[in-house]
């Protein structure tokens, strides 16, 4: 079976057939085997037609508070919210893989924006969730997370307690690697909010609306954390990490992104950088659209992030500037420079 018949099979189509070649080369070239008469046919292959993803919009708006940019940019989307809501459960996942540095945290105040945003509309409980690196509740409590449910109808909850369903990703030694997947993210009774701080990576360059949502799915019991199957050993241009974060957005896909950037960690992301205040904030229902936006607006090239480019060669979002609008401040007034991650200078040649 040649290579491309094997990952059509896996469900990921043609169109992102350029990432996998780059990850190929960059590793070395195909096993050797690919180059036997085994792995040759005669006749072209028929490639399977491709989703093609529509046009989409991103609310960017710059200010001097944060709930505020937060609340405004999400009100051009207000109609499509509360429509794709209907009668399901909302679940705001913030991120808090680091709970002891504030910075590496989603602001509790970027929450009640988004609080302040349904409270109108959606009476019915809503969830904050996420399935923390260190221990969740603890985070809650030490990031000022418990005052919430004084203030809204809403219940904190620690998604690394279960019930979860097993998943495969590749595996370092390019296995098939078991993983369990939190349920509450392949539910389709729940309307899935990614509320992400804007923050450099030390292995794929940006973390953003996306990859706060795909890392938190795998579960960690506190006795052994799956999230740690999806990376590869050593920080590479064309680390595993990109393609599992590829393939897991066949199943967890968030409906909405809202990408806190008021105050951004660049350099030693995602858990211990420095601050740098863009004092904006991005909100899309095409949360690769909103990720690929925010990267410019980090100075990086979403082209160059690989598991931004797979999605947009597969289709999941919109990742064509040409075909993303942008509402409220000009992109141009929110254009900055950030730190690499000292680990990836030389990778990316920052």
């Amino acid at each position: 079976m040649r290579r491309r018949q094997f990952l059509e099979r896996l469900g990921y189509g043609a169109a992102g057939m350029g990432v996998f070649d780059l990850l190929f080369e960059r590793a070395g070239g195909p096993p050797a085997a690919a180059s036997s008469p085994y792995f040759k046919q005669s006749s072209p292959s028929v490639e399977p037609p491709v989703k093609i993803a529509p046009p989409a919009r991103v609310s960017l708006v710059k200010g001097g508070d944060r709930k505020q940019v937060i609340l405004d940019s999400l009100k051009p989307f207000e109609d499509e919210i509360f429509a794709g809501i209907g009668n399901r459960t909302v679940l705001v996942k913030p991120n808090m893989s680091v709970s002891q540095n504030p910075l590496a945290v989603t602001h509790v105040d970027a929450v009640r924006a988004v609080l302040e945003f349904l409270k109108p509309h959606h009476k019915r409980q809503v969830i904050i969730g996420e399935s923390g690196v260190l221990n969740t509740l603890e985070g809650y409590k030490n990031n000022g997370y418990e005052a919430l449910a004084k203030e809204y109808n809403i219940r904190l909850v620690d998604l690394n307690a279960g019930p979860a369903e097993k998943y495969y990703v590749f595996g370092r030694e390019q296995n098939p690697q078991p993983v369990r997947l939190i349920s509450s993210f392949l539910d389709p009774e729940i309307y899935l909010i990614s509320l992400a701080r804007m923050k450099t990576h030390d292995c794929v360059l940006v973390t953003l609306a996306l990859k706060n949502t795909l890392m938190a799915a795998p579960l960690n019991d506190y006795k052994h954390s799956d999230k740690g199957y999806l990376h590869g050993p050593a920080p590479a241009l064309n680390d595993i990490l990109h393609f599992n974060l590829f393939h897991l957005a066949h199943k967890v896909w968030p409906e909405l992104a809202v990408i806190d950037g008021f105050e951004a960690m660049e350099g030693d992301g995602p858990a211990w950088g420095t601050p740098l205040e863009a004092k904006v904030a991005l909100v899309s229902t095409d949360p690769l659209a909103a990720d690929c936006v925010a990267t410019r607006i980090m100075g990086f090239d979403p082209q160059a992030v690989l598991y931004l480019r797979a999605m947009r060669e597969g289709g999941l979002g919109q990742g064509d500037p040409e075909k993303i609008t942008i509402l409220g401040t000009p992109l141009d007034q929110c254009l900055y420079r950030f730190k690499v991650n000292k680990r990836l200078v030389d990778i990316y040649k920052s």
